[in-house]
């Protein structure tokens, strides 16, 4: 007979073995001061006493998930048009809200045409897997440190595939130029490399996509908002963006709220649409989320003053890491990594941070990154102050005599 409850009680097991079960942390963001939340850590629901704590590790870069603009515009749609969106966008879920929204994303990239998905993950997964049935026998060429839903997306697809060494041109060359010159070819990758807060060639690999005719789709969902003049990513700061074939964004990171979304050409948007099960079978995003998210890009193509404090912000941060000898990781991004190198020091680190100086860092170990590599990652906002950092560092330098933790060289 087989033990079914037994199976999943192993699998559990099996990752507590190695030192990565994960924990959501109780907590509830504090309207209008952020980075601050409250956190309901008893182990007993009945004696939770929430504390205040401060995030550093929140994706919603510029706290736009706060803005007055944001919340006002959600909440002016949510009194005009009700919750839900109805239904599937080729049903009842389309409203004059993702309209509006499509095309704001369109000209935020300098394309003709966006389309809207229920998150970031779904877009890149229904995407690529809709290009691979679009482009018969095509070659996907994917950076080896893409993100899951990039993998997800290829192997859906059941393109063939090959594996670039992260951002190696001439590796990439020499898999482009072993193809047939009349074969499909995607080069897939990212702007922004979320874990080690690297960027990717873009104009290279553009280079490389014309002299071998190929395909691009560039990942921008660590940088949408965050780069640019008018918050385009790292394609626009670069001037390539119109080189770029399919851009795909998120609208959780830095625009603050919900969904995802890929920016390209009219024809190539209408394909997705008509073909990508992703979008066609699943129900749209409430008017109310698309409502905020709207308000949020129009407020960051005019506000490159959040741009370039959020920059100082990540600079000073890892300044002060280095000062005090932490092992901050080298990163030219906005992301901040400290490597601690071992998930179970990982997780202690972590949750000493939260237990003794209520500051919230998520452990960050394998799958996401390498065995080996574990570390914190910290994302600091234009909302973290001198401060916020002076306790954190203060807090770290407390961990890592307590722990005996490795310091930088």
């Amino acid at each position: 007979m087989v033990d079914y409850h037994e199976a999943f009680r192993a699998a559990v097991d099996a990752v507590r073995a190695e030192g990565r079960y994960r924990v959501f942390a109780d907590l509830e963001r504090m309207r209008g001061q952020f980075p601050r939340a409250l956190y309901y850590g008893g182990h007993n629901e009945h004696e939770r006493e929430p504390r205040e704590i401060t995030v550093w590790c929140s994706n919603d870069y510029l706290g736009m998930g706060q803005h007055p603009a944001v919340v006002g515009a959600m909440e002016n749609a949510l009194q005009k048009v009700g919750a839900g969106a109805g239904g599937t966008r080729n049903i009842a879920g389309t409203t004059h809200y993702h309209m509006k929204l499509e095309r704001a994303l369109a000209d935020l990239h300098g394309k003709e045409a966006a389309l809207l998905f229920t998150s970031g993950y779904v877009s890149n997964e229904a995407t690529l897997s809709t290009i691979s049935r679009i482009l018969p026998d095509c070659v996907i060429l994917s950076d080896e440190l893409n993100h899951a839903s990039m993998i997800e997306g290829i192997r859906g697809g059941r393109s063939i595939k090959r594996i670039w060494r992260h951002n190696d041109l001439e590796h990439l060359e020499e898999l482009l130029a072993e193809l047939p010159a009349d074969r499909p070819k995607v080069i897939a990758f990212e702007s922004v490399y979320s874990m080690d807060g690297d960027i990717a060639p873009i104009a290279e690999i553009c280079d490389l996509a014309e002299r071998y005719n190929a395909f691009t789709y560039l990942d921008e969902v660590h940088a949408v908002g965050l780069y640019g003049k008018r918050g385009g990513g790292v394609s626009e700061r670069d001037g390539v963006a119109h080189r770029i074939d399919i851009i795909e964004g998120t609208l959780g990171k830095a625009i603050g709220v919900m969904g995802g979304y890929i920016a390209a050409k009219a024809d190539i948007i209408d394909a997705i649409r008509s073909y990508a099960s992703g979008f066609i079978f699943t129900t749209a995003l409430s008017p109310v989320l698309v409502a905020g998210a709207l308000a949020s890009v129009e407020t960051l193509k005019e506000s490159n003053h959040l741009r370039e404090q959020h920059q100082e912000r990540a600079a000073r941060l890892k300044k002060l890491l280095a000062d005090e000898g932490l092992p901050v990781m080298e990163s030219v991004s906005h992301i901040v990594p400290v490597k601690v190198g071992d998930p179970v020091h990982c997780k202690r680190v972590s949750d000493y941070l939260l237990e003794q100086h209520n500051i919230y860092v998520q452990p960050i170990n394998y799958p996401t990154v390498p065995k080996g590599t574990e570390r914190l990652r910290f994302t600091p906002t234009p909302l973290h102050t001198d401060d916020h950092m002076g306790d954190l560092i203060k807090a770290l330098d407390d961990v890592w005599t307590a722990l005996k933790l490795k310091r930088a060289a």
